[in-house]
């Protein structure tokens, strides 16, 4: 990246408005002085080049990424700066930031041990894990691998141990990924664990979605429930590097694409590397069609992004929802789980939905281990139960009707829904077809389908896709919108908002450091 005119405005303006250390990102916090660096080629003279640079000090490194955390001196931190997106070997710069777990702080609710019980977990009814247990005749493997990515877990928790495995501590740099508690975090990531598997041994039958299950506790966030970007990326290549088969993360930040570039790239390298990665909507109550958050919007092949539903089969109104973005829903209100200390509780937020979905995807990959994460999203999305949230299929997730489809590999068609826009294309198949197959389309105007399963969108509206194998079977997908998305409006790239305005400097990453120090500027909206 070459020095331009942009930086003698960014100089100009830094000027004004001071040290960039000291200004804020909006509503997410910015870690001062401190900047994750992609780089290019990590061979020694180039990473010197680097690391040479005045007032820079590199901090950390993950080569799985080719990022380096740096602090910048804040006395000459646009000079820094200027100095290193002027290297050949940087592809970009992005501020440190802080991810959050999402639970509504205030509304934990402890409750005695023994109410701890399988009668009384709702979101277990809803979801009918016990009859799709009994369909199974199993509660999952051992043999599926899910890292939950979080607070930490406590390990020794009567109902996690049986499932548990080694982990890591990101924030601290140990083997130690205990869960720390405190006013801020009544013990987040070992609920989420619960969640996907608690072991239903003790206590009177604290049951995850998957009781049968191998838990990968990896922690990065702190004892006030946030954690900084680079240790959230390090976690995501840990648990690719270890072999989990899921990843759930009930965490994230509203921030624009360009800030989430290097959590995106490692969502991507996740799916690329056949793990399926579930994570959050977010508690903001906003539609995520038209608001960035992420990893949840980072949505790739084998990605799952998850609102919460509550006890009547409701959004609740914190909930982050999205036709476009939103893959499917799951009870996140009032779940009762495990909490440190052989305790347990409620918590509510999207935070509490993602791990059911992850128990559930695990549960899934229990009976055939076949099935991506492409396959586990739409086969949760044909046979999930229908209710009125803005979600790609307006559905809750339904472990029986999921597993049933499973077990008796009835066909369904992948993807089970889209969003795109006009001229954008997506290839179409169909999970447990036999021979060879055709495809069409129910409303040709809509968009065309060709021999080989690509469909290309054609005009604003909806319509399905059907495809039949060469046994007889066939399946029709859920809505194909173009141009959609939740509310009836049209984001303008369905599921990639629009910047609120083009930046004058020509630059997008000077236009991203010109964000922290004017945050109100109209680009930056």
């Amino acid at each position: 990246m070459k020095l331009n005119q942009g930086w003698k405005l960014l100089v100009g303006a830094v000027a004004m408005a001071g040290s960039l250390a000291s200004a804020t990102a909006g509503a997410q916090e910015r870690i001062p002085g401190e900047y994750l660096v992609k780089y290019k080629d990590a061979s020694f003279t180039k990473m010197l080049s680097i690391q040479s640079t005045p007032s820079l000090k590199v901090m950390d490194q993950n080569e799985n990424a080719q990022i380096m955390k740096v602090r910048v001196n804040g006395a000459i931190e646009t000079r820094a700066l200027a100095q290193l997106l002027s290297n050949p070997n940087v592809e970009y710069v992005v501020p440190n930031i802080k991810l959050r777990s999402y639970f509504m702080r205030g509304q934990v609710q402890e409750i005695p041990r023994a109410l701890a019980r399988l009668q009384d977990q709702y979101s277990l009814k809803k979801t009918n894990a016990e009859a799709a247990w009994a369909k199974a005749g199993n509660k999952g493997s051992k043999k599926i691998i899910v890292a939950v990515i979080d607070t930490g877990v406590d390990y020794q928790h009567d109902s996690l141990r049986p499932n548990m495995m080694v982990g890591y501590d990101f924030r601290e740099n140990d083997a130690d990924p205990m869960d720390k508690t405190s006013a801020q975090n009544p013990g987040h990531g070992t609920h989420c664990a619960g969640a996907v598997g608690a072991s239903g041994l003790v206590d009177g039958g604290m049951y995850g979605l998957s009781p049968e299950v191998t838990i990968m506790p990896i922690r990065f966030l702190g004892e006030d429930g946030s954690g900084d970007l680079n240790n959230g990326i390090k976690s995501i290549d840990y648990a690719i590097q270890k072999g989990a088969h899921i990843i759930s993360a009930s965490w994230g930040a509203a921030v624009p694409r360009s800030q989430a570039q290097p959590l995106i790239e490692a969502v991507k390298r996740a799916s690329d590397a056949g793990v399926t990665f579930i994570a959050a909507a977010a508690n903001d109550g906003k539609n995520n069609d038209k608001t960035d958050v992420f990893p949840a919007n980072a949505i790739f092949d084998n990605t799952i992004s998850v609102a919460a539903s509550d006890e009547n089969d409701g959004k609740p109104s914190w909930s982050n929802y999205g036709k476009g973005t939103v893959h499917v829903a799951a009870p996140g209100n009032n779940i009762i789980s495990t909490l440190p200390k052989n305790k347990y509780g409620k918590l509510s937020g999207t935070s509490m939905a993602t791990p059911l979905v992850s128990g559930l995807a695990a549960f899934l990959k229990a009976q055939d281990n076949s099935l991506t994460g492409a396959d586990l999203r739409a086969v949760m999305q044909h046979t999930g139960a229908k209710v009125n949230i803005d979600v790609a299929c307006n559905c809750r997730v339904d472990a029986l009707g999921a597993v049933e489809t499973v077990l008796n590999q009835k066909m369904f068609v992948v993807p089970a829904a889209a969003t795109m826009k006009a001229g954008d294309k997506q290839q179409f198949g169909a999970k447990y077809a036999k021979g060879a197959l055709t495809y069409s389309v129910a409303n040709t105007a809509i968009g065309d389908i060709d021999a080989n399963g690509v469909f290309t969108a054609k005009a604003d509206g909806e319509t399905t896709v059907t495809v039949r194998d060469s046994s007889g079977q066939s399946s029709t997908s859920l809505a194909i919108r173009v141009g959609a998305s939740s509310g009836g409006s049209n984001p303008g790239d369905p599921g990639d908002p629009g910047n609120g305005g083009e930046c004058p400097l020509g630059d997008p990453m000077l236009c991203q450091i010109m964000c922290g120090i004017m945050p109100d500027a109209p680009w930056c909206q």
